[in-house]
């Protein structure tokens, strides 16, 4: 039985991945900071050994890795690594040790869009804490493959949605007003033209991307993939489409950026303009190619799953 263990298992893509381990004979250990549960119930979680780690205390004393080792994994996948010192403490104390290694990387690799769809290889110029340690990240990862055959696969989500948690919507935040002021068929307001990107991909993508990596091991290590849906939009053709599912025609207004963020919560104008930076708009024809991805979803079909989930819930009105 292949071990495997996955590191900040009950988060959004943890919540489909361990299930699907799970029915596919997996041994499953989920590491978590604390008791946190899973986004959504399943009762595969019930054959899942859960233990419960502090990584940033471990990792300054130096036992997170050995630690990680000791567990005997066949297979590590780290869904919650943020910087180049974490992941160098891990692979320090793997080596040798674990026959395939993931991580959870991210599209904001990128930077800015040059050529789209953007493919891996791209050449990439991240700006921001995040984009940058997570290309950092990258680069370790991939040397670490190519010099000394360590089992390295990474993985880029694009912007993440399920039930249970707010999508990032047509004004380029997370603030549930702007579906509510569609929903209500009022207008919504839209930085520039509205024609910078977004590019969503449902959790269960991800992890569907995350089993046909495992399960193409010569394929995947030492390679990075994009898991994102098949297209991405653009911010005006994902409110007109918003207002339509709702029952109503559009109602947008325009304006420079600049002037659409004073009327904007300023961290709801900082998360937009953090995502109209990059527009991402990635490629999979690489991960179609080796992986045989093929997303369920599209970016508008998860994005209106995880919306329904919300009005259930009485979070939009």
């Amino acid at each position: 039985m292949t071990r495997t263990v996955i590191i900040g298992a009950t988060g959004h893509v943890g919540t489909y991945m361990v299930p699907r381990l799970v029915e596919a004979g997996h041994q499953v250990v989920a590491i978590s900071r604390g008791q946190a549960k899973p986004y959504l119930p399943n009762r595969a979680w019930d054959n899942v050994e859960i233990r419960s780690m502090d990584r940033a205390a471990m990792e300054k004393d130096g036992s997170f890795g050995p630690a990680i080792r000791a567990l005997k994994a066949d297979i590590v996948i780290d869904m919650i690594c943020f910087s180049l010192d974490s992941v160098r403490h891990l692979t320090e104390a793997l080596a040798d040790h674990v026959g395939h290694f993931l991580h959870t990387g991210t599209i904001w690799t990128h930077g800015f869009s040059t050529v789209v769809p953007t493919v891996e290889e791209a050449p990439k110029r991240p700006f921001g804490d995040y984009g940058t340690q997570k290309a950092a990240i990258e680069v370790h990862l991939l040397e670490e493959a190519r010099l000394r055959s360590f089992p390295a696969t990474l993985i880029h989500p694009g912007h993440i949605v399920g039930p249970g948690w707010a999508p990032l919507n047509p004004a380029g935040h997370f603030n549930l007003v702007a579906f509510s002021t569609l929903a209500r068929g009022e207008t919504l307001a839209l930085p520039n033209f509205g024609l910078e990107t977004v590019h969503h991909v449902h959790a269960d993508d991800v992890a569907q991307m995350f089993m046909a990596a495992i399960a193409n091991w010569r394929a995947s290590t030492g390679e990075a993939f994009h898991a994102v849906s098949s297209g991405a939009l653009t911010l005006r053709g994902y409110a007109e489409a918003m207002s339509r599912w709702f029952g109503h025609e559009p109602r947008l207004e325009f304006q420079p950026y600049e002037a659409w963020a004073k009327d904007q919560k300023p961290e709801d104008a900082q998360a937009t303009w953090e995502h109209i930076a990059r527009s991402p708009n990635c490629s999979i024809a690489k991960a179609e190619r080796l992986l045989g991805y093929r997303p369920r979803y599209t970016s508008l079909e998860a994005v209106q799953e995880s919306v329904s989930w919300l009005m259930a819930n009485g979070k939009i009105g």
